[in-house]
């Protein structure tokens, strides 16, 4: 029998992916801003910050820490572990605004108060001291601590520095002894990507690859 081409009407299929696609950019939350901005040193370094499985400590000009991780049921995890064990007084709203927010650089006294803001109201408000991580009262480690327990046995999980150029070094230093405290070796700092030096060893031995490339 003589072989017929088979006509398929697409008509509806292309509205089911409309129909899908406006869903998805109705319904689509996007990330909120975060509370500080910082302008992190340059370097050569070519490798890019994962969009996943991170936990990352901003750092801004005046020594300010802000503590994020991504993945919304791991925050809702962390925060109700810290609201129990540590007596915080949240409720249902602010553990929400927490799961779903940015990052946080407050004491646990005013932890509530700061989840119950707006993002504008957090970036004007001098409530956002930063996460303590004195000798006496090192409330970083207790997130880290926290933090790591809420990711499980991940396997993937990258602790993460984000620190402003202008940041003083003695401030770093006690990040850091805390990361090692908490015995966390392996770190990432977060740099914005600047050329490599003509004549720097990095510049030779990327030209030396793309000649081999040839």
């Amino acid at each position: 029998m003589p072989r017929k081409s088979t006509l398929i009407d697409m008509t509806a299929m292309c509205d089911v992916a409309f129909l899908l696609l406006t869903f998805f950019m109705l319904a689509t939350k996007f990330k909120p801003d975060e509370p500080v901005a910082v302008v992190t040193p340059s370097s050569i370094n070519t490798q890019l910050l994962p969009d996943s499985d991170v936990i990352l400590l901003t750092v801004d000009k005046d020594g300010r820490v802000f503590f994020s991780m991504d993945g919304q049921p791991k925050r809702k995890q962390l925060i109700e572990d810290l609201n129990t064990n540590f007596k915080l007084g949240l409720g249902t709203e602010e553990i929400k605004n927490f799961q779903v927010g940015s990052s946080v650089g407050a004491d646990f006294k005013s932890l509530k108060q700061v989840l119950n803001m707006s993002g504008d109201e957090r970036k004007n408000s001098k409530i956002e001291k930063g996460i303590p991580m004195d000798s006496t009262n090192n409330e970083l480690a207790i997130w880290l601590e926290y933090a790591r327990a809420a990711q499980g046995n991940n396997q993937k999980l990258k602790y993460c520095i984000q620190a402003d150029n202008e940041t003083p070094y003695p401030v770093i230093k006690r990040v850091l002894d805390t990361f090692k405290e908490k015995k966390i070796q392996k770190l990432n700092l977060v740099t914005n990507l600047k050329a490599k030096p003509p004549g720097s060893a990095a510049a030779l031995y990327e030209e030396q690859q793309q000649d081999n490339a040839h």
